[in-house]
């Protein structure tokens, strides 16, 4: 072997053993932790009435992980829908629990993830500047009720929950026409809130996010199906680890005080 083919041999060697030296290096530093990655961002489809409790949540995740969250908040039905058309969500938590199992016997729903994690309330919502006491879901009836604002049945689980209520009060058939429809069940808090409707059928969670600003009435439980809120990781995520430290912080201690803390039941013993 000639002198500089000596010189190229022993160059060509060094460099493949830098190269090795370097992947070792990279490779020890790796940390297995999935909330540690510097690719640590979750999209999460969260039903309307979430906004203050979810929002909170994602705080306090993003303070312990790092992990940049990004939140979309709308009617559960239009969430489901935009899922099966593809939508690229990493986690979804639904108002009504037959939205994700309807998704979950689609094969949207990454198989073991799906889980209650709390119990919607609904209450009639007024301003507490605008002279308006109600006392029971007869009031409704009263001439000074001109609109009553409740999310689209269509496709909002507690619109759905709303009607029914009226219904199986027996005031559906003299106040269907006072009815209005949000979107969703943020938007129907809005309609109260701008004075486009005196009263509401709203979700426990925003009303009491605004206690300072809405008088609210619970509704007896007996009268609507209960709302079980549920949560899954959607298939197709590429953050499904780090979604299932997410659901967790949901689902455990942490997550539960702070659902509670926005007017949720959360299930028991789990």
């Amino acid at each position: 072997m000639r002198l500089w083919q000596q010189e190229e041999y022993i160059v060509r060697k060094w460099n493949c053993f830098y190269i090795l030296l370097l992947l070792i290096i990279s490779g020890c530093g790796q940390n297995d932790d999935p909330a540690s990655n510097s690719d640590n961002k979750l999209t999460v489809a969260a039903a309307a009435d979430l906004v203050p409790a979810f929002n909170d949540i994602g705080e306090k995740f993003t303070e312990k992980t790092g992990t940049e969250i990004t939140f979309s908040f709308h009617s559960t039905g239009q969430l489901a829908d935009q899922i099966e058309n593809g939508a690229p969500f990493d986690i979804f938590a639904a108002a009504n629990v037959s939205f994700i199992d309807r998704l979950r016997e689609a094969g949207f729903i990454v198989e073991g993830t799906q889980a209650t994690y709390a119990y919607g309330k609904l209450g009639l919502t007024t301003l507490k500047d605008s002279g308006i006491k109600l006392d029971s879901l007869e009031d409704l009836k009263a001439e000074e009720i001109v609109n009553i604002s409740i999310a689209n049945p269509e496709h909002a689980p507690y619109g759905m929950a709303a009607k029914e209520i009226l219904e199986n009060a027996g005031v559906w058939g003299e106040v269907k026409d006072k009815v209005v429809y949000g979107r969703n069940i943020s938007d129907a808090l809005v309609q109260v809130e701008t004075g486009n409707a005196e009263v509401g059928l709203i979700a426990h969670s925003l009303a009491m996010s605004q206690e300072d600003t809405f008088d609210f009435l619970y509704i007896d439980e007996e009268l609507y199906e209960p709302l079980e809120q549920s949560i899954a990781i959607i298939e197709g995520s590429d953050q499904e680890e780090l979604a299932k430290v997410f659901m967790a912080f949901v689902l455990e201690a942490e997550g539960k005080d702070i659902l509670e803390s926005h007017g949720f039941e959360t299930p028991e013993g789990e």
